[in-house]
């Protein structure tokens, strides 16, 4: 299991705390990160988004795409073949 750091509380459980999900997992790229895109446009900011993949490449995506939008990659995480990630909305 891949975990990454992210989490400054230490919290191994952060996806346990969203507001909404997202299940993308079967899709490939780019549409895990398209529809996650969407789904944080929809909600409030602060508000939180756990989403499950499948597609490998969404292991950078995410990362990259926090990088440059406002919003906040939390954590993320490897299970097996699926991918985890919690981000909160910016604003």
């Amino acid at each position: 299991m891949m975990m990454d750091s992210l989490n400054p509380s230490g919290d191994d459980n952060a996806t346990a705390n969203f507001d909404q999900h997202l299940d993308a997992r079967g899709l490939h790229c780019p549409l895990p990160l398209l529809k996650a895109k969407q789904r944080l446009n929809s909600m409030q900011p602060g508000q939180s988004l756990l989403v499950w993949a499948t597609d490998s490449g969404s292991w950078e995506d995410f990362a990259s795409y926090a990088e440059l939008s406002n919003h906040q990659l939390v954590s993320r995480e490897q299970k097996g073949d699926e991918y985890h990630f919690v981000l909160t909305r910016g604003e």
